[in-house]
């Protein structure tokens, strides 16, 4: 997941507010355990918890460790190599991205138009194709064969410095990750599945109707139906899904900047709902979405900041987790690395994280006592 930062406005200064720490659980000294070795995090995890951190409750009982993308600080990113590691290693949850081809594959990947900096074109499918070179292009618009062309395994991902390379992927279907959870017989794990539909620029993916059709179909025919969850910014997509799968738990996404509060009419991203009409308040139009379990935001300003910068400011933080479980909802913020603000989280009572370091947060899990995910292995072929 990715999008753009988003700005602070009042209506959500609510949840910015920092609240006094709650006598039953100690943020501090929960933090002051050690969660890696070295005086330096320590000192990181215990300077800023009092300003930022207040518990939000008991941690849950089983707190949802969700591999995003696989994993990709891990290994490339949405490669069955990676979705492997992760299972190995332990996950509740593996998130992945799909988007929909000219012929209507599902593929697993994040963006919605091939980037070269994680592809790279080998050559045309066929001779003279005149949509060649395909990095560049919108997905939609190529074949899977095309797409199969392309080296997507050429390179670590920038920022990464402990990402394995699968040296020549190239892009998977989702069909393919629900097997790969068949073969291992993951009962026990959850796919938290995006339909990656672009509600601000609806050109640049295939129709809303089409992608959840089809990311339906793929889902059903998979006979692993029942461990399954739906995500979207696009909650008109969700709004789809839990037409044709009523049963099927739905995620609502969200950054700030997505709700568009205070603007005139409803965000093209919440599928009629006007954030304006709940106050701005994530929690309260969320709720009124059919078939949503799971509030997902981003989990702080700025999005990739971090406990301890200066300006930094939790938007998942104790209030609105406080909020939507009132509501029998639960919150799962995107996409934290960090080990003290992962810490933080999960004194603000968050149920979960997504992270691009599962091992990371797994280590976490283990200081505090947490119960952990189960590791499987693969019992057939991969």
């Amino acid at each position: 997941m990715s999008v753009r930062h988003p700005s602070l406005r009042r209506p959500f200064l609510r949840h910015l507010s920092p609240r006094p720490l709650s006598p039953r659980r100690p943020a501090l000294r929960r933090l002051a355990r050690p969660l890696v070795a070295g005086p330096v995090l320590l000192s990181a995890l215990l300077t800023p918890v009092a300003a930022h951190a207040a518990p939000g409750g008991p941690a849950p009982a089983r707190f949802d460790l969700q591999a995003h993308r696989g994993g990709l600080g891990l290994t490339t990113e949405e490669s069955l190599e990676g979705f492997g590691k992760a299972l190995r290693l332990g996950v509740s949850t593996l998130e992945l991205d799909t988007q929909i081809t000219r012929d209507l594959k599902v593929v697993v990947n994040h963006d919605r138009q091939i980037s070269g900096v994680k592809c790279r074109d080998t050559g045309p499918l066929t001779p003279g194709d005149p949509v060649y070179p395909y990095a560049g292009k919108y997905i939609k618009d190529l074949t899977l064969a095309q797409i199969k062309t392309l080296d997507c395994g050429y390179r670590q991902l920038p920022g990464f410095p402990e990402q394995e390379v699968v040296t020549g992927f190239r892009m998977v279907e989702l069909k393919d990750v629900l097997g790969l959870v068949k073969s291992y017989r993951a009962r026990g794990v959850k796919l938290n599945i995006e339909t990656k539909v672009e509600a601000g620029a609806p050109e640049q993916t295939a129709p809303r109707e089409v992608f959840v059709r089809r990311v339906y179909e793929e889902i059903h025919r998979s006979g692993i139906e029942r461990q399954v969850t739906i995500q979207s910014f696009d909650w008109g997509a969700l709004k789809a899904m839990h037409r044709l799968a009523p049963r099927w738990p739905l995620v609502a996404l969200t950054n700030y900047d997505f709700l568009q509060v205070g603007r005139p009419g409803a965000s093209p991203w919440l599928g009629g709902i006007d954030a304006d009409d709940y106050g701005g308040d994530f929690v309260r139009a969320a709720a009124t979405l059919p078939g949503v379990t799971t509030l997902s935001p981003n989990y702080g300003f700025p999005q990739s900041g971090k406990v301890g910068d200066p300006g930094f400011r939790f938007y998942s933080d104790a209030a609105m987790v406080a909020e939507a479980h009132a509501r029998g909802l639960k919150v799962v913020p995107w996409t934290c690395d960090d080990p003290a603000t992962v810490a933080a989280l999960m004194d603000l009572g968050v149920d979960g994280i997504i992270t691009d370091y599962p091992d990371r947060v797994r280590r976490i899990m283990a200081d505090r006592g947490m119960r952990l995910p189960r590791p499987y292995q693969p019992h057939g072929h991969v």
